[in-house]
């Protein structure tokens, strides 16, 4: 089976994979660093295959896709994901699906064009509210000898030596995905090839050094006026004087989103996704019908 449906903005050749079918569109948006989008969500939206058309985005530097020369700003990173869409024959309005800081892209999204979204849903979603409040915590000096110290760790892991195999919960299989049932013999080892071609991929990178001034923007361009339904996990964050969790129910509360809490960490998608599945088929039943 093939996971490539290649397309192209600008320079660039992005993967943009559908499945299933229906009037509503639901398009997977993916967190920070994801090996490949399109195998990595595939418990959840293939569930929400049998009902909606599915749709997942595998951005430059990830998956399939090839690379981008634009700075990674949320500019650029959401006129890409509209025009992969589009490229694709997909047109609006979209339901948006969001991991991680793809939230920050999704945000923004939907305040700079609320015509092409009707509803967000939240797979622990980051916010722009966690990023900002990371930057209060840490200089930017700081963060970016974060970002320098992670990618030197990466590249001794990309050695496929004796680290990556010590390692092998925390990088390959940190979602549990790999040591699952979802995926094929097959689909894992595509994933494993996968994931040591994207590793030092320079646009995930990039969008580590842009992350403070990509949320502000998302922060500065409004209220979220579509409706959303957040799944929240325990996870702790960067933060020390307030929690992921609680940040991100203070969003939920602030935009009246429908949110449900969750103790399975931060890749709920492998964990639960039939739970997550049956809430955001009812979810959608009711608000985007």
């Amino acid at each position: 089976m093939s996971y490539e449906n290649i397309v192209k903005v600008g320079d660039a050749s992005l993967n943009v994979y559908t499945e299933g079918s229906g009037s509503t569109t639901v398009v997977f948006m993916a967190d920070l660093g994801i090996t490949s989008p399109v195998l990595e969500y595939r418990p959840l939206y293939t569930k929400l295959a049998d009902r909606y058309r599915t749709v997942v985005i595998e951005k430059s530097g990830y998956g399939y896709s090839g690379h981008m020369i634009s700075k990674r700003t949320i500019e650029n990173l959401v006129m890409e994901d509209r025009y992969s869409l589009k490229a694709a024959g997909i047109e609006p309005p979209y339901v948006l699906a969001v991991h991680g800081y793809g939230g920050i892209e999704a945000v923004y999204w939907a305040t700079q064009y609320p015509d092409e979204v009707k509803a967000i849903l939240g797979i622990d979603m980051a916010m722009p509210d966690h990023a900002l409040a990371v930057a209060k915590e840490l200089s930017e000096m700081k963060r970016q000898e974060m970002v320098t110290k992670r990618r030197d760790f990466l590249v001794k892991v990309a050695k496929k030596g004796l680290m990556s195999k010590l390692l092998y919960k925390q990088t390959l299989d940190l979602s549990g995905i790999m040591s699952g049932s979802y995926l094929t013999d097959e689909e894992k080892a595509e994933y494993k090839k996968l994931y040591y071609k994207n590793l030092l991929n320079e646009e995930i990178s990039a969008e580590s050094v842009l992350m403070t001034e990509n949320a502000t923007k998302a922060h500065d361009s409004g209220k979220v006026s579509c409706p959303m339904c957040l799944f929240i996990s325990d996870i702790s964050g960067q933060m020390k004087s307030i929690s992921w969790r609680e940040l991100s129910v203070s969003f939920a509360k602030r935009h009246n989103a429908e949110y449900h809490l969750s103790d399975v960490g931060h890749y709920i998608y492998a964990k639960i996704p039939d739970i997550m599945a049956d809430t955001f088929m009812t979810f959608l039943e009711k608000n985007c019908n």
